[in-house]
């Protein structure tokens, strides 16, 4: 049985060029085509955003986290959290809430990319 290689995630939107520029400014992804975005070290999945007729109606089922925080933990991770989150709100991401941590989980800040798309600073 073969085992899968790469993976691709695959963002149905209205605007895709301008949504693909979004996220590879937000993971310091580059261009590949009008449409697609890719880890210039070859290590991440490629994003592929396809136009569709439909606007987004309800919750993202799956959801991107941008993992910004990795090893942090308390006031230096939410400080890290909230430092990013104003840079992406300078691109038009939108913070939905931050979520601040519980004893169980560590604090997270879940945004929206600038077609609504949920995703998490963690």
């Amino acid at each position: 049985m073969p085992s899968v290689k790469q993976i691709q995630v695959t963002f149905d939107c209205e605007e895709p060029e301008r949504l693909a520029r979004f996220w590879c400014e937000i993971l310091g992804y580059v261009m590949q085509g009008t449409s697609a975005c890719v880890d210039p070290a070859g290590v991440g999945p490629r994003l592929y955003f396809q136009r569709v007729p439909e606007g987004k109606v309800v919750k993202n089922r799956v959801h991107v986290d941008v993992r910004v925080g990795t090893g942090l933990a308390g006031d230096e991770r939410l400080a890290v959290l909230e430092a990013e989150s104003a840079r992406l709100v300078a691109l038009g991401a939108v913070e939905v809430r931050v979520m601040r941590a519980d004893g169980v989980d560590e604090s997270c800040i879940v945004m929206q990319d600038i077609e609504g798309n949920e995703f998490c600073l963690d």
